[in-house]
């Protein structure tokens, strides 16, 4: 792993520079581009949800696992959480605590009532993205001479996703009959979307670090990585203040 502060700056020359420059500004068109790929719903899937009524599992584990491959900020998390685990094992005991921690204040959030300002809720999300980008860049260590439990922080993390995930669905007035099958047809649609989004992306990861292009720009792209945490981060705290 690259130190923050180590020669990993001096291998960040101009065409670093320009990559850096190129992904932020094509995540930023992205986030802007359609309301079906950002954290909300589609406006298709807004209509279902405000009509349906009595227990509908195939459509609401369709909707949750739509939700979570189009999430780009659960993805980006996921991506800065497994880009150093090279054994599945571990993979598996990252991504269940993440799952277990965002199934349980879904589950919770939706079913208690429980309501969250999500803006508020989005701009930790971001800051989940930062938090892992900077710790696979060694920040912590290097500035404050500890390391987190990277565990502890996935779990933690989860739950405020969770919560995000909770935010979306508390928008709409979901009928009480069969809610609660619903909402667990739904946490089972996130759990097969987070699957299959983890899926493409090993396989991606994967396939790049057998190119030396992997240790050559593990560097920048962490700090890719960070700096769309940092945009969703100003994005959703934009958000809060203009409607606060």
């Amino acid at each position: 792993m690259t130190s923050f502060f180590s020669p990993g700056w001096a291998r960040f020359r101009a065409w670093d520079t320009r990559l850096l420059l190129l992904c932020v500004f094509l995540f930023v068109g992205l986030m802007f581009s359609s309301p079906a790929l950002s954290h909300g719903v589609a406006e298709d899937d807004a209509a279902f949800l405000e009509q349906s009524a009595g227990t509908q599992l195939i459509p609401f584990i369709y909707l949750g696992a739509k939700h979570m491959v189009t999430g780009y900020d659960h993805l980006l998390f996921l991506f800065g959480v497994i880009f150093f685990l090279y054994r599945m094992k571990d993979v598996g005991i990252y991504v269940t605590l993440f799952a277990i921690g965002h199934s349980v204040t879904l589950l919770y959030g939706v079913l208690s009532g429980t309501h969250v300002n999500p803006y508020i809720i989005d701009a930790i999300i971001g800051l989940s993205v930062v938090y892992k980008a900077l710790d696979n860049l060694g920040a912590f260590r290097r500035w404050f001479g500890v390391q987190p439990n990277t565990k502890a922080a996935v779990l933690i993390f989860g739950f405020f996703h969770g919560f995000g995930l909770a935010t979306k669905l508390q928008d709409f007035k979901l009928s009480e009959d069969g809610l609660v099958a619903n909402i667990l047809a739904f946490n089972v649609g996130v759990e097969i979307g987070q699957l299959l989004a983890l899926g493409a992306i090993l396989i991606l990861m994967n396939y790049w670090r057998q190119s030396t292009s992997f240790v050559r720009h593990a560097f920048t792209s962490n700090v890719v990585l960070m700096s769309a945490g940092f945009i969703l981060l100003g994005y959703q705290l934009t958000g809060y203040y203009i409607h606060s």
